[in-house]
């Protein structure tokens, strides 16, 4: 009896124990699944803004009327807010409570975002020119070429003349509708930048301390992968808002006579913004409720290196992998290290040549992916929102799927650091070959009278020396700057009505019909419709091998990305992890983030064949394109061949390294 007095009460301390053994367990669990699926959702919210942004880019010029490298200052303006902060906050952010740190940095972003759509509700009604009746009974004079008289030389509709001072002062052309608006813009992206920061370095840290090794490149792909689904939605999202009209709500759909393929159209570019920012401020809550730290996987407890590891990692500790949290740090001891911690890192031989490789790689990559919608748009003859759609539908999945299967290979096949950096360097050299046949893709430049060909065919014609006044509308006192398109019964678009020597016109609206237009015909009675001919020639076979070759190459460059950034995070000192992911986004957005979008930008600027006016003076947004010089510009930018020569010097050094 009394052994068994002794026996029960012990039985029940273990059963007691093993229950909390269980619950702690469950609860550790829990708290790592919750962290996952937290920071996949907020690499989603993040995603999904920095795609809608790009998928904005041509609303957003039409609406403040500005060239494509002052798109890419705004575009590249959020890489500068991640450039003022993310070398502290992945150095600081590694030793502090980095859940809240991501957390404080999604409510950053979600605020930027707010502030990128706030000058929609601050700047006027968006005006663009027009010659379109959308009444039978407006006041607006029906005929489009009016006489050199006394009378005619009083309207101002028909002079090339810029406005009165006064005029510019009443409308507050310039200095409060444009400049100032976009600035607002700017400065909301600066602090989504700024809010991205912590995210990646502190999340994908997170994750690779506290996750077994090999489930530790799947867990990073799988939220690598979310982060590229992001953009679907991103940039489906963008399609929606480019059909919607800008001023919806505001004015009377019947009263818009221009369609969503007008080159003066602008959708709905700040509700995206809108939603964008509700998602990204609901991606923080989670992380407000994490731990600090998480106990490390069994297979994560420290053990001797690998001789493959020993290579890479100079001094390497015996800990493997594991860099726990410190609970107790003073700061000036932290600032202390900061400098000589920096400098051992750009020690490391691996390191920098990785680096390198990948700021020419996204150089390439961040100009094309911010353009690619643009491109599509004015090469391919398509409409903003089918543009966006076919990016969000084909090309962004390819991508994701790649990313997955990356991370998945490592796993199946138990790559090493050696392994990965040449799965790497396979899909970068395939991938960079498949790039030259884009080459082969192109189409003819729009028809266009005056601006990419001359109005008789007997006439001489240079891109340079361009000029869309001639004999058929010299009676007309037309605009040279006025681009309200008409598409004549010859499949020739022309700069607008009056440049085409219309004279009359009847119906309103989209359906407003040209009449007597002198040259359309040579018998002067030829008519032409309102909005450019959409004529696209042998252009939509053409553009079908261009998705189907981009959707190859996408999945096989993405293929090489999962087991890049790997080979990045095991080639380092476990305690340098935060620092090194922190730092190579530092460099990667400085030297390629920042400037690429700009120079791109600049390269399109040069191909463009008409300007837009501002009201007051000065050059808006550009209308048309040479598609020719700009396939060509984007195309060679596109791929470099220092992207295939730095990947060969980097695996080479990489292999003296294990050897």
């Amino acid at each position: 009896m009394v052994i068994c007095f002794l026996i029960f009460p012990f039985k029940d301390k273990i059963h007691k124990s093993n229950q909390v053994l269980k619950h702690k367990a469950l609860v550790q669990c829990f708290h790592k699944n919750m962290f996952l699926v937290a920071l996949s959702f907020a690499y989603f919210a993040k995603a999904l803004s920095g795609s809608y942004m790009k998928s904005t880019i041509t609303q957003l010029e039409r609406r403040f009327d500005i060239p494509s490298y002052l798109i890419g200052v705004i575009d590249g303006s959020f890489e500068i807010g991640n450039l003022l902060v993310i070398a502290f906050v992945s150095y600081f952010g590694a030793k502090l409570h980095r859940p809240k740190i991501i957390a404080m940095g999604c409510v950053l972003m979600s605020i930027g975002t707010f502030i990128i759509a706030l000058p929609h509700f601050i700047i006027g009604r968006y005006e663009f020119e027009t010659s379109v009746r959308w009444m039978m009974n407006s006041t607006l004079d029906s005929s489009p070429c009016r006489g050199a008289s006394a009378v005619d030389l009083t309207q101002d509709a028909a002079l090339p003349q810029v406005p009165s001072t006064s005029e510019c002062l009443n409308t507050r052309c310039d200095g409060d509708s444009n400049l100032s608006m976009w600035i607002y813009v700017l400065l909301g992206n600066v602090l989504r930048g700024i809010g991205e920061t912590p995210v990646q370095p502190l999340g994908i840290s997170y994750i690779d301390d506290f996750a077994s090794e090999e489930n530790a490149a799947l867990y990073v792909g799988c939220v690598q992968t979310i982060s590229v689904v992001g953009p679907v939605f991103g940039y489906l999202l963008g399609s929606l808002c480019a059909k919607i009209y800008v001023d919806i709500g505001y004015v009377k759909m019947e009263t818009i006579t221009i369609t969503p393929a007008d080159a003066r159209w602008v959708g709905a570019w700040w509700l995206g913004y809108l939603i964008a920012g509700i998602i990204t401020l609901l991606s923080a809550i989670p992380f407000w409720f994490l731990p600090r730290s998480l106990p490390t996987s069994e297979s994560r407890l420290p053990q001797n290196c690998t001789q493959e590891q020993t290579s890479f990692i100079k001094n390497s500790p015996h800990p493997k992998h594991k860099y726990q949290a410190e609970e107790h740090t003073n700061f000036l001891e932290m600032a202390k290290d900061f400098i000589p911690t920096l400098r051992t890192l750009l020690g490391h031989p691996v390191y920098l040549i990785y680096l390198c490789v990948t700021v020419i790689q996204l150089n390439s990559l961040i100009g094309m992916v911010t353009y690619k919608p643009k491109y599509i748009e004015q090469h391919f003859r398509q409409s903003a929102s089918k543009a966006n759609f076919l990016m969000g539908v084909i090309n962004i999945p390819a991508v994701a799927l790649g990313m997955f299967s990356g991370g998945l290979l490592m796993k199946r096949l138990k790559l090493n650091i050696m392994g990965a950096a040449k799965l790497a360097f396979g899909t970068s050299l395939i991938g960079y070959i498949l790039s030259l046949f884009f080459f082969a893709m192109s189409c003819e430049n729009a028809k266009v009278a005056g601006v990419t060909l001359p109005y008789n065919s007997i006439d001489e014609f240079s891109f340079d020396k361009h000029s869309v006044f001639t004999a058929c509308n010299s009676d007309c006192l037309c605009s040279a700057s006025e681009w309200d398109p008409v598409c004549g019964e010859n499949g020739i678009t022309y700069a607008s009505p009056c440049l085409a020597g219309c004279t009359t016109s009847t119906g309103s609206g989209k359906n407003t019909v040209f009449w007597n237009c002198s040259c359309v015909g040579v018998a002067g009675n030829f008519t032409a419709s309102a909005g450019q001919c959409t004529d696209k020639d042998n252009c939509d076979r053409m553009f079908s091998y261009f998705l189907a070759l981009s959707v190859i190459t996408s999945f096989i460059i993405s293929l090489g990305g999962t087991p890049g950034y790997m080979f990045l995070i095991r080639c380092i000192k476990p305690q340098l992890k935060s620092l090194a992911l922190g730092f190579h986004a530092l460099a990667t957005r400085t030297l390629a983030g920042i400037p690429a979008p700009i120079y791109f930008g600049a390269i399109i600027d040069t191909t463009c064949l008409k300007w837009g006016q501002k009201r007051c003076g000065g050059l808006g947004a550009c209308r048309i394109y040479n598609t020719t010089n700009n396939a060509m510009a984007v195309l060679k930018s596109k791929s470099p061949p220092t992207r295939f020569l730095t990947s060969t010097f980097c695996l080479k050094n990489t292999t003296n390294a294990v050897a």
